[in-house]
């Protein structure tokens, strides 16, 4: 290249970035967006059984495809999994022969730990489409670990253990929210656009595993996600099959191998 060529490639590059620099941030406008959990058919707050099923509720951007062909997302806002990463892996944790906590939400492709807090033996798997795992029998004190790898609802249950359920919901987006006891939904600084709302309820068993769906905007005079009807949580536990699939043997069998390690 010329020394002329050189000096014009040098201007067309400061040019480019001071045209870079010139731009003014955008700015994204946020609401606080807020629903009530209803049980369907039942009074407002109040289910045949009193409590109102745990709901979680997640807003995806809607992606739409531009002039040129390529995908782009109709909303300014978070993208894909939450950025920021937890500086410990999220736990369900194994105790009193139940899993702590009943409902964890996680983003894709985290890793969670199983840690066994019992004194004895726990074989947690899951055999649903979000994700399929069998960790085997493993005793007091120990732990095991599961790639959360793609959106998805995955049913967790022990082999031994009839009694316990827990659900992992892998989802890949930040916007999400858990309703507290009196049905209140609320997630904050959600910016303003169209979204694929997913809503999954403990009356949503594995049966039903697929969330409910519907498109809605976030906007000035829409920040509402008004009254989402869930269907009833019926029972203490979630109705299913051992990891065979066959009944499990009642009463918890009374096996050295379920037994406390000395």
């Amino acid at each position: 290249m010329s020394h002329r060529g050189i000096l014009i490639w040098a201007a067309m590059l400061c040019s480019g970035a001071t045209g870079l620099h010139a731009q003014a941030p955008t700015t994204v406008t946020t609401a606080t967006v807020r629903g009530r959990v209803e049980v369907i058919g039942a009074a407002i707050g109040k289910t045949r059984h009193g409590a109102i099923p745990e709901t979680v509720v997640w807003l995806t951007p809607i992606t739409t495809m531009g002039a040129a062909g390529e995908a782009t997302t109709a909303t300014p806002g978070p993208q894909g999994s939450p950025a920021a990463s937890p500086a410990q892996n999220p736990r369900l944790v194994q105790k009193n022969k139940s899993f702590e906590p009943h409902i964890l939400v996680v983003p894709a492709g985290s890793m969670v730990e199983f840690p066994n807090r019992d004194p004895f033996f726990h074989n947690v798997f899951s055999l649903f489409e979000g994700k399929r795992f069998d960790l085997g029998l493993y005793e007091a004190g120990t732990s095991r670990m599961v790639r959360f790898d793609r959106p998805g609802i995955s049913y967790i249950f022990c082999n031994i253990h009839p009694e316990m359920s827990a659900v992992i919901i892998t989802i890949a987006t930040p916007l999400y929210a858990i309703s507290n006891a009196d049905g209140q939904l609320s997630l904050a600084d959600v910016p303003y656009g169209r979204y694929t709302l997913r809503v999954w309820s403990e009356g949503m068993g594995p049966e039903n595993e697929q969330p409910l769906t519907r498109e809605i905007t976030i906007g000035e005079n829409a920040s509402s996600l008004g009254v989402i009807r869930v269907p009833e949580a019926t029972g203490p536990r979630m109705a299913h099959k051992n990891k065979y699939g066959r009944e499990y043997d009642e009463p918890t069998p009374n096996n050295s191998v379920y037994e406390q390690q000395h």
